[in-house]
């Protein structure tokens, strides 16, 4: 049976494409996704796709892949710096999840720097743009034993 991934995306990447091209690219949402899950179709998987500039929405959608999903790709965004309650989600679904990001946080603002949510997960890519998560998904088709 095909696994299935959940790629949840946070506050104002809907906004991909016209929000600061030269930090995040000039991909829209809809094309990084469309490159996502064409490589999730490479690799065998099957990709599900959600972005939510609500917290709660997020945390919903998480609770919900416990029953419907094998994996989880989270950018959880400007939510990456402060959700504990994410983070918490994340811990209690016990699904296998790694944090990507676009740019690389680590260079960017001192408050960005950090991620508390990234504890929740197995690993934080970020940096590489769309390949990160393309990047995820080997991650985790390797993981599932895919």
């Amino acid at each position: 049976m095909t696994k299935k991934i959940l790629v949840l995306n946070g506050p104002n990447l809907n906004l991909l494409g016209s929000r600061e091209p030269h930090i995040y690219g000039s991909a829209t949402l809809e094309e990084i996704n469309g490159a996502v899950a064409q490589e999730a179709a490479t690799l065998g998987l099957t990709a599900e796709f959600f972005q939510s500039n609500s917290e709660g929405a997020l945390i919903d959608r998480i609770q919900e892949a416990r029953l419907t999903h094998d994996a989880i790709i989270i950018n959880p965004a400007a939510f990456t710096h402060y959700s504990y309650a994410i983070a918490d989600a994340l811990a209690a679904v016990s699904l296998p999840a790694i944090e990507v990001h676009l740019s690389d946080i680590r260079q960017r603002e001192e408050f960005r720097r950090h991620s508390v949510t990234a504890a929740a997960c197995r690993k934080q890519i970020c940096g590489l743009g769309l390949g990160s998560y393309l990047a995820a998904l080997r991650e985790l088709k390797e993981l599932l034993g895919e």
